[in-house]
C-alpha cells in the first residue's frame, strides 16, 4: 500500500513514543531520537518495520521520538500512525491486530 498522507501517533510524555509517517521513495528511512537508541534502536526499528510490513508498505520515511515505551505501545502507536497515514480509520485492517 502507498501512503496518501503525513499522519503522526502518539505523545511526548513519559514511557511513551511518537511515530510520524510520511511518504518516502528509498524503503524505510528512520529518524530514531531516544535516550535508549544503542541498547534498544534495532528493536525498535524492528517492531514499527514488522507493522509497516503487515500493512504492506514498503516506502516510508518514519520519525521516531522514543520516551522509553514499552514494545506494545511502540506497536500500537505504529499501527496508529499507518491507518491514519493511508486513510483507513474507519475501516482498520483487524488482522493485523
Amino acid at each position: 500500500m502507498e501512503i496518501k498522507k503525513t499522519a503522526i501517533a502518539g505523545t511526548l510524555e513519559s514511557s511513551d513514543v511518537q511515530i510520524m509517517l510520511s511518504a518516502g521513495t528509498n524503503g524505510f528511512e528512520f529518524e530514531l531520537e531516544s535516550d535508549v537508541a544503542k541498547q534498544f534502536g534495532d528493536q525498535i526499528k524492528e517492531t514499527i518495520s514488522n507493522v509497516l510490513g503487515m500493512y504492506d508498505i514498503k516506502d516510508a520515511k518514519i520519525k521516531v521520538v522514543d520516551k522509553g515505551a514499552l514494545d506494545l505501545v511502540i506497536k500500537a502507536r505504529a499501527i496508529a500512525a499507518v491507518q491514519r497515514a493511508l486513510d483507513i480509520v474507519d475501516a482498520p485492517k483487524w488482522e493485523v491486530l
